[in-house]
């Protein structure tokens, strides 16, 4: 994950023109071949909601907002950016990460259907309270529903039409980890391209934007962590609360808050994902 992290960096522009080229259909089509690959794996039947999913939404809103509040005397961007980073509903990757680390992926699946709808309700009236309040639920909504929803029904079809291709896709489920490097390498390349296209931004709130995502990331895997051993299954916790949907949110603050904010959601990509690389290596380590 880091080498394609560096690689993602290193040729950012080159990346970025291929992607221009699919129609910017790399990254979709990556999230929804992860996800059905994983959901295969997943008997609708089984799904429950759980308490940790309720005190796990309580803390992604709760904390969001009393982060805000601490910050905003200081600096209204910064607080924006922290508020984002813990508000951000949990990423579509969670679930297949959370897998190979050892996580229920039913508990986990129940939850990412669980946070991303309630993030669609709620987020609007948040973000329209904090930003320029023209936030509204159905474009939220409709940014999440495809990619979350979609591959989760295909993939329930498929369990109940074609068991035998569901049993071959759920037996070959790490191919969803390599979908997640392409990803991840286009992920890393917006990234890099964004922030070298900046003009005109401070350089003390753009660290201060970083430095804040950064403690804001290693408390969520922390705490996630925490409460999910609490309820027998820490690396679903730690992935719920910690690796986050950024994606979604770099477009949320760019297009509803200060769009200097999205820097914060933006380093956040790089964090989570050298905290995933660290507990895969580890994981690996202890087997």
């Amino acid at each position: 994950m880091p080498t394609v992290m560096i690689a993602g960096a290193l040729f950012c522009r080159q990346i970025m023109a291929l992607d221009t080229w699919c129609d910017h259909r790399i990254t979709p089509v990556v999230i929804f071949t992860m996800l059905f690959i994983t959901f295969c794996r997943v008997d609708m039947r089984q799904m429950r909601l759980q308490p940790m999913h309720f005190w796990l939404i309580a803390f992604q809103f709760v904390v969001a907002l009393a982060l805000y509040a601490a910050l905003a005397w200081w600096n209204v961007t910064v607080a924006q950016g922290a508020l984002i980073c813990v508000m951000a509903p949990v990423a579509m990757a969670a679930v297949v990460i959370g897998g190979m680390l050892g996580a229920n992926i039913v508990t986990m699946t129940t939850y990412s259907l669980l946070c991303n709808f309630v993030f669609a309700f709620l987020a609007p009236a948040v973000l329209s309270w904090v930003g320029d309040g023209t936030c509204s639920f159905t474009e939220i909504l409709g940014r999440v529903a495809p990619m979350l929803v979609l591959p989760f029904v295909v993939a329930q079809v498929c369990r109940h039409s074609l068991p035998r291709v569901s049993d071959w896709v759920s037996r070959h489920g790490s191919i969803s980890f390599y979908a997640w490097l392409v990803g991840l390498a286009v992920i890393m390349a917006r990234t890099t391209c964004f922030i070298l296209d900046l003009t005109d931004a401070d350089v003390m709130t753009e660290l201060a934007l970083a430095a804040v995502a950064l403690v804001v990331c290693i408390a969520q895997f922390s705490l996630g962590r925490r409460l999910g051993r609490y309820y027998g299954d820490p690396a679903a916790g730690g992935q719920s609360l910690g690796q986050k949907n950024t994606i979604l949110v770099v477009w949320i603050s760019q297009t509803f808050l200060d769009p200097l904010s999205s820097i914060a959601p933006t380093a956040y990509i790089v964090w989570q994902n050298l905290v995933n690389s660290y507990q895969m290596w580890r994981a690996r380590e202890q087997k």
